[in-house]
């Protein structure tokens, strides 16, 4: 990505990346994002059980509808091919897709592959981090809490009820979106090391994961910022089912391992060429 016309902000932060991709702090954030509080159990209603959380989902969620299909017209992002639909479609019943994240966009173009094959009353569940749901405000802020999504949170007590909600979800039959990378790195190509939080709880629940990547390639088109629109190609992989014979931490390791491997060798298939870091 040449760097010559990019805005201040945006040469900040691919810095950013390049010192902690040096570091291997890759699960870092890079973005200066606003202030955020604490995510309290009482702040946050993980399965729309109230009339008001569900009324207001259903207007968030056409208003994201409307916001990212303008903004695919306007050409701030491309969706330029689905491949391996049928890896997704051949798991029935809930289950987690995991997906680099490199954008504000990255989750709108998984749910755009599968929203025709979810199934009525069916969602597309995004787990999310705490800052994201308490320290936006505006459009995204409404976003960020009320389509569809799960924050973390750094309250235990908070923690416990997400756990809860996500084991109910799966097995209610729900897809539920995961960065296993866990900090988003603005138009990064390369797979990041995974965390090993979110392969515990779809061990715990029994459920396959549905491997996903978005490969990525510039456009002759620049944005505000004075970068390539990219060009994006979302890959699903075959599922990965866990083990009988594994225990739970066998699992998750299991998981996350056999995810990864999958991610990379794609990744080096598309771009020709070895997964190195800090070069």
């Amino acid at each position: 990505m040449g760097c010559d016309d990019l805005s201040l902000y945006r040469k900040k932060i691919l810095e950013r990346i390049n010192q902690y991709e040096r570091e291997g702090k890759f699960d870092v954030d890079v973005e200066d994002d606003p202030p955020s509080k604490i995510l309290m159990p009482n702040k946050v209603d993980y399965l729309n059980e109230k009339l008001s959380s569900r009324i207001i989902s259903k207007i968030a969620n056409k208003k994201a509808i409307d916001f990212f299909e303008n903004q695919i017209k306007q050409g701030a992002f491309v969706i330029k091919n689905i491949k391996g639909i049928e890896n997704y479609t051949s798991v029935k019943g809930g289950a987690v897709i995991t997906c680099n994240h490199f954008s504000v966009y990255d989750h709108y173009i998984v749910f755009r592959a599968i929203r025709d094959y979810l199934g009525k009353n069916h969602y597309l569940y995004k787990v999310i981090r705490e800052g994201n749901y308490t320290g936006f405000k505006g459009l995204f802020g409404l976003f960020f809490r009320h389509c569809n999504t799960l924050p973390l949170s750094s309250n235990p007590q908070t923690m416990i009820k997400f756990l809860k909600a996500v084991n109910e979800l799966l097995k209610r039959g729900e897809k539920i979106l995961i960065y296993p990378e866990q900090a988003m790195w603005w138009n990064y190509r390369k797979p990041r090391p995974f965390k090993i939080g979110a392969y515990k709880f779809v061990s715990s629940a029994n459920v396959p994961i549905i491997p996903a990547f978005i490969t990525m390639e510039d456009s002759d088109k620049k944005d505000g910022d004075g970068a390539f629109v990219q060009e994006c190609t979302l890959w699903f992989m075959p599922p990965i089912y866990p083990k009988k014979e594994l225990s739970a931490k066998e699992n998750a390791e299991y998981l996350k391992e056999e995810n990864f491997k999958a991610v990379k060798e794609l990744y080096e298939k598309v771009y020709g060429k070895e997964l190195k870091y800090g070069e």
